[in-house]
């Protein structure tokens, strides 16, 4: 097929046109320069994106690497015309961060994880429920209080002036109909959804994320068989948070398989990456704490500013969290209930009873006879900025709260007094 140069790059320094036989003859004498490029590099944008989706996701390198392939080839301009960004289907254990890693996604490049236009399947187990979605046709009794959830406003809503990005997440896929995947075909093909009544959406400038716990009995047989020779040393892999490269084969492996089985050919055929997660081992569960723990304390901050205040915690109590946290089969969604349980609750009860005031800092350390974790106050009244330096960085102070200052009185540093109940 012939392709098609604007007139502009035909003509000479005259201003004259240039025949194809001139134009050879000016290849002909073009000086060879023979400078090795290197296409493993990525650009500014890009690498600023890998960086942040690696501060919040953990042990999900390939997911990573694919979001930001195709960001790479949004910025540039060399993403398929007349299709979506990108479409992904997210395979893989329950608790791995595939939900997550689209929220991180958004979080970064629009400054609001919640800018994800969120479709959960489950609601969508019948054909006629695909009206919520595209709304009713003309004629159906209600049709014009029918507001579908794809219309291209709410497509937009999350624009901004410099990005122009859409994040669509269909949710366990798997759970839809026949009828959504039908309908899916379209969007992934042609970035076009047709609505109730008969008007256009334009997906061409959105990410399509499908995640799905397809394989996931497969997965559970794998990390944890009961029978067999493997059994043993699949239970002390469990118990120890250990996942060598065989299993990560095997999963990665069963999860496609599974997805084949379930969707039809023309629809993984419309697919541009299947990604399985990785069950998480014990250390990326260290590293998951690390960011779970800095959560909290954001949470702590954006409360209120006079009732903020710092915590900080023990080698030993991080242990006893992790410990108490780990579980290959349900991943890190564990660890958050324990961080929950055993951390957040305990000082919800402070706060309540005015064991804790705005601008103390609390140490936690683990009670190895009690075998739960031991609340004390180290100091009281620290100002904002003295807060601000126990703090991680990632954890951002309201700018309300440096302006004001949490507490005015200086601080007083005092003997540790535990604060569990008798």
């Amino acid at each position: 097929m012939a392709i098609g140069l604007p007139g502009t790059l035909w003509r000479g320094a005259e201003g004259g046109r240039q025949t194809a036989p001139s134009g050879r003859k000016a290849v002909d004498k073009m000086v060879r320069l023979n400078i090795p490029l290197d296409p493993g590099k990525t650009g500014r944008e890009a690498m600023s994106l890998e960086s942040n989706l690696r501060k919040l996701i953990v042990g999900q390198d390939e997911a990573i690497q694919q979001i930001v392939n195709i960001y790479q080839m949004h910025l540039t301009g060399m993403t398929a015309p007349g299709r979506p960004i990108g479409n992904f289907l997210f395979l893989g254990p329950t608790g791995s961060g595939k939900t997550r890693i689209v929220e991180a996604t958004a979080e970064t490049l629009l400054k609001n994880p919640r800018a994800v236009i969120k479709i959960d399947c489950a609601e969508f187990q019948h054909s006629h429920e695909i009206a919520k979605l595209i709304g009713s046709p003309p004629g159906y009794l209600g049709h014009r209080e029918t507001h579908p959830l794809l219309s291209q406003e709410v497509l937009n809503q999350y624009h901004t002036e410099t990005i122009k990005l859409s994040f669509v997440l269909f949710d366990e896929i798997e759970k839809a109909s026949d009828a959504l995947w039908n309908l899916l075909l379209g969007i992934l093909d042609k970035a076009t959804l047709t609505l109730g009544d008969n008007r256009k959406v334009d997906f061409s400038r959105a990410m399509i994320f499908m995640t799905s716990n397809l394989g996931a009995s497969e997965m559970s047989a794998l990390m944890s068989p009961r029978l067999g020779f493997a059994a043993p040393e699949a239970r002390r892999r469990q118990s120890a948070g250990t996942v060598d490269e065989q299993l990560t084969g095997k999963i990665s492996r069963s999860g496609v398989e599974a997805a084949r089985k379930k969707f039809t050919p023309e629809f993984m055929n419309r697919l541009d990456k299947i990604v399985t997660f990785q069950p998480l081992g014990t250390d990326q569960l260290k590293k998951i704490l690390d960011i779970e723990l800095n959560l909290v304390q954001q949470r702590i901050f954006n409360t209120s500013t006079d009732r903020a205040f710092v915590f900080t915690l023990s080698d030993s109590s991080k242990g006893f969290l992790l410990e108490e946290g780990t579980d290959l089969k349900y991943g890190a969604r564990h660890l958050k209930r324990a961080i929950e349980r055993l951390l957040v609750q305990p000082m919800s009860n402070l706060i309540a009873t005015e064991q804790v005031r705005g601008g103390d800092w609390i140490r936690v350390d683990y009670d190895d006879s009690a075998r739960s974790l031991r609340f004390a106050k180290e100091a009281e009244g620290l100002p904002v900025a003295d807060m601000a330096r126990l703090v991680d960085t990632s954890v951002t102070i309201p700018s309300m709260a440096m302006a004001s200052g949490a507490a005015i009185e200086p601080a007083r540093i005092q003997t540790a007094k535990s604060s569990k109940r008798s």
